[in-house]
């Protein structure tokens, strides 16, 4: 018999038997794969600290870059961390308002029609295309004809990030209530107004953690920046539209296939500065977002 709670109402028991065990076996099941998952992460995260965390300084996410051969505590990274902002930065304007853009005609304006159903497919089909090939397309379209620069690896930045902008967006604006929208129109609203007003203030939250998600995918591509930065800059280029440049990603590469042992940890630091970016944007996002939501309220 169900037990009974103070105030009267039969208290709700988790049926006995073989549902009881496949709950239980699942349940063990998902903590598994947590704890599967989770040890590798902590790993990693484990090692670039502890590699890392001994050179990082102030003057080395500062100072030029120094020759290979210099000792560990000659020179830093500060060329790099601002490229790596530069061409973040850049290629989050390019990609994130096309990609929300995009999802909104996909979900409240499309309609199924053929455009939307195409923009759905090469979404799909660019999420699934290397790094390495979109830095080759913007190398032959781009490159060839105005030389490297850090636009350029914007826009090859911006390419990887578009897809998942776009799909997730579009798969948080499908999980805004209809009532919503039929309650904005019942009160006179236009389309627009609404999507504007209403639709996607509803589903901001998911909205800039899937740019999120796109932005910290960005962040740590290497193989596009080979064919679109050159690189190989030791102090920093302020402008980003004309110009050779560096970014940590590709500073990591470089060091990391270096023998020098001062430039391997340089390396680390560089990683260990790359995971630190991350993690603040992450924060960042999360502390706008929460604001955001309670002054929706």
């Amino acid at each position: 018999m169900a037990a009974v709670t103070e105030r009267g109402a039969p208290e709700l028991q988790e049926p006995a038997g073989w549902r009881r065990t496949k709950n239980r076996i699942a349940t063990i099941l998902m903590w598994l794969s947590f704890v599967v998952v989770i040890i590798p992460l902590v790993f990693v995260l484990y090692t670039v600290i502890a590699k890392g965390i001994s050179i990082i300084s102030w003057q080395f996410l500062t100072s030029p870059i120094p020759p290979s051969v210099l000792p560990a505590d000659a020179g830093g990274v500060g060329p790099a961390v601002l490229g790596t902002l530069e061409i973040t930065a850049l290629a989050t304007v390019i990609a994130v308002p096309l990609g929300i853009l995009g999802a909104v005609y996909l979900n409240e304006y499309g309609g199924g029609n053929w455009l939307s159903r195409f923009i759905g497919f090469m979404a799909d089909v660019m999420t699934g295309v290397p790094s390495i090939i979109m830095g080759l397309f913007i190398f032959s379209i781009w490159v060839l004809r105005f030389g490297f620069s850090g636009l350029a690896g914007a826009f090859a930045l911006g390419a990887l990030m578009l897809p998942i902008v776009i799909r997730s967006t579009d798969e948080m604006l499908k999980l805004v209530p209809n009532t919503l929208r039929e309650g904005s129109y019942a009160l006179g609203a236009s389309k627009s107004r609404v999507t504007l007003t209403v639709v996607l203030p509803a589903g901001a939250g998911g909205i800039v953690s899937g740019a999120l998600l796109a932005v910290a995918r960005a962040a740590g591509e290497t193989a596009p920046l080979l064919f679109t930065i050159l690189g190989g800059l030791s102090t920093a280029n302020p402008n980003p539209f004309s110009g050779a440049n560096i970014a940590l990603p590709m500073l990591i590469f470089q060091n990391a296939s270096s023998p020098y042992p001062g430039a391997q940890a340089r390396g680390w630091g560089s990683a260990l500065t790359l995971i630190a970016i991350a993690f603040i944007l992450m924060i960042t996002a999360r502390f706008v977002t929460a604001r955001y939501a309670r002054y929706q309220c």
